[in-house]
């Protein structure tokens, strides 16, 4: 396709088809996004069961969609640098293992948004 042309673009719809495709794709083939997904409902399920009030809500939804984000990122680089070299380079692992501590950081992160939600929701409880 050439920069700035529409030509063999794909439609809007068919764009939004892709999209699912890669998500399904990255939820069949990969463990640790299914982790996520299971961590994400675990937590979905803790705030209807406490009542959490809407600003927790927008927290963790928050949280729940920037690690998921976080993860997909992490499995596409991870495929880029597979095609890019079959050796085992230096540079490669680095760039593996850096994209895969973006996730881990967040993780962290998001676990302590969700301590500090989820206890404040529990002593109100």
């Amino acid at each position: 396709m050439i920069p700035g042309s529409n030509r063999d673009h794909p439609t809007f719809v068919r764009s939004f088809g892709y999209a699912l495709e890669g998500f399904v794709t990255a939820v069949t083939t990969e463990r640790n996004i299914k982790v996520q997904l299971c961590v994400g409902a675990a937590a979905v399920v803790a705030g209807v069961v406490l009542r959490i009030d809407a600003l927790s809500w927008v927290l963790v939804v928050l949280c729940i969609g920037l690690v998921i984000f976080a993860e997909l990122v992490n499995t596409a680089i991870e495929a880029i640098v597979d095609l890019a070299t079959q050796e085992l380079h230096p540079l490669a692992k680095r760039a593996k293992d850096i994209a895969a501590a973006s996730v881990f950081t967040l993780s962290i992160t998001a676990a302590v948004v969700g301590v500090i939600v989820f206890a404040r929701a529990i002593a109100l409880y």
